[in-house]
């Protein structure tokens, strides 16, 4: 096997390359001096930029801490709602990174001290850090849909938004309505985690129907006047469930149509916009989001609600010294993706090894991936490569890709296999 030097193994980290590319060499193990990384986060962005920090560094001392001992992906928990897999199959914990050396401590991050440059712990401990990265993804605005709490999303109108009890609740709920019942989704304001999953979340729900309760509906309340892979999903939904037609299984209400969800009757199990009221049997609420409660805590958020950083490095401009990545940040164009937040964790780790190093630090590349299921056998995807370019993060034109709206049946079942297949490699790049 050929050597290579460490500055070359961050510049091709840093322009994004997978998993097995890094796996092809050799980790590096730069002398014994004491660099503390401290990772407050183990999702998609927190996980894999702890994995690849001890990767390309070994003589870093990287803790991640992390309040659930397991995680659940977002991105295909659509298909647990639909019955398609088990909230086990998207179920990953940590014991993989402890084999790369990390500490990995299950607790609560309480509070994150700037100028001490340490992260203390609900269970009373605290961690010294020279660089710290910030991974929260997101917490929800309960205060814009009047009626609406934690309390009442754990116990009876979900937004399984983040993937766990919640969506084996909505999943029952499916499952066990009426017979001819009405699902109302009401899907949240820009930006959130995950553009197209509430629509997909339609159609998998849809597809459940059309095979186990073929007279049930589904109505879509949304804020927005359209949404992301908007011509593919209303292209399936036209093929799979009779979409415009007078027997459409889906409805959907924009927001300029009332579609702008202002209140919830718990009781009454009704949904109250500026136009109308709208009664379900089941009701799932995805409320408008923001990062998660640490990063307010820490003052790492502006007046948006998420965190404002430097494209290069996911360095705060709030904050020095400490790195936002994943849903929580504002990395606009990239999405808030489980694919990004990998990307951008990859990106951080390279910039944080070349910074502890004295190294200068690799012109980053970006890239996202998202797939979503229409219909057994109709998968579509989107993809976009990122570069950073005067001072800012900028699409890379012509090297993107969207699926065909044009119905091809090997095509598309080609793509919804190549989304199973995504999400094992992610998936083991991240956690294994």
């Amino acid at each position: 096997m050929n050597k290579q030097n460490r500055r070359s193994f961050l510049k091709t980290v840093g322009l994004g390359a997978a998993a097995t590319t890094a796996a092809a060499y050799a980790p590096f193990a730069i002398g014994g001096s004491s660099k503390k990384v401290v990772i407050v986060g183990g999702g998609m962005g927190g996980a894999v930029a702890a994995k690849y920090i001890r990767m390309m560094d070994k003589s870093i001392d990287v803790t991640l801490i992390e309040s659930n001992k397991d995680y659940f992906t977002g991105f295909t928990s659509n298909l647990v709602v639909s019955g398609q897999r088990s909230l086990d199959e998207i179920k990953f914990g940590y014991d993989g990174l402890r084999g790369h050396g990390i500490n990995v401590v299950i607790d609560k991050a309480t509070n994150i001290d700037a100028n001490a440059k340490s992260v203390k712990t609900a269970g009373g401990k605290t961690f010294n850090y020279d660089r710290c990265i910030v991974a929260p993804g997101i917490d929800f605005r309960y205060d814009r849909i009047d009626g609406y709490n934690e309390d009442v999303a754990n116990t009876k109108i979900t937004h399984a938004w983040k993937a766990g009890p919640q969506t084996v609740m909505l999943r029952d709920q499916v499952q066990s309505m009426k017979k001819g019942g009405t699902v109302i989704i009401s899907a949240p304001p820009n930006p959130f985690r995950c553009s197209p999953g509430p629509y997909e979340r339609v159609s998998q729900i849809a597809g459940y129907f059309k095979k186990h309760n073929p007279t049930a509906k589904i109505l879509v309340l949304d804020d927005k006047e359209k949404f992301s892979k908007f011509g593919l999903f209303i292209g399936g939904w036209k093929k799979h469930y009779g979409y415009g037609t007078d027997n459409s299984m889906i409805e959907w209400v924009k927001g300029s149509a009332g579609g702008k969800i202002e209140s919830v009757d718990v009781a009454g199990m009704t949904l109250s916009g500026e136009v109308d009221d709208y009664k379900g049997d089941v009701i799932n609420i995805i409320p408008a989001q923001k990062a998660g409660n640490i990063a307010h805590v820490a003052g790492l958020t502006n007046a948006s609600g998420w965190c404002p950083i430097e494209g290069k490095t996911f360095e705060s401009t709030i904050h020095k010294n400490i790195h936002v990545i994943g849903d929580a940040a504002i990395q606009s164009p990239l999405p808030k993706s489980g694919y990004a937040a990998n990307s951008e964790g990859k990106v951080c780790a390279a910039a944080i090894v070349a910074m502890l190093n004295g190294d200068k630090v690799p012109d980053p590349s970006y890239v996202n991936t998202c797939y979503s299921v229409i219909a057994p056998g109709d998968g579509i995807s989107v993809a976009m490569v990122y570069a950073y370019k005067g001072g800012k993060i900028v699409k890379v034109k012509g090297s993107g890709g969207l699926t065909s709206g044009k119905f091809n049946a090997k095509l598309r079942g080609r793509e919804e296999q190549y989304g199973y297949s995504w999400f094992d490699n992610i998936t083991q790049d991240t956690f294994g």
